[in-house]
């Protein structure tokens, strides 16, 4: 999808969303506004979990259940 439409579909400025995908500083509301546009979600747990919610997800498409964890 091409940047302008991105950024129109999730309420946000080119600009705005051009500074999001190369890193650079963006508040935390429009972070989540253009995570929302584009179905996604944040996860927040301790650091020391991360790790298996790495294995699970890796574990998940390696044996196709992935797939019945997204949504029709």
């Amino acid at each position: 999808m091409p940047i302008d439409q991105a950024a129109r579909h999730c309420g946000v400025s080119i600009g705005m969303l051009s500074k999001l995908e190369n890193g650079k500083g963006v508040n935390l509301e429009r972070a989540l506004r253009v995570m929302d546009g584009l179905g996604l979600t944040m996860l927040v747990v301790p650091k020391t979990h991360a790790p298996w919610l790495e294995q699970a997800a890796a574990h998940a498409l390696k044996t196709g259940e992935l797939a019945a964890w997204e949504q029709p």
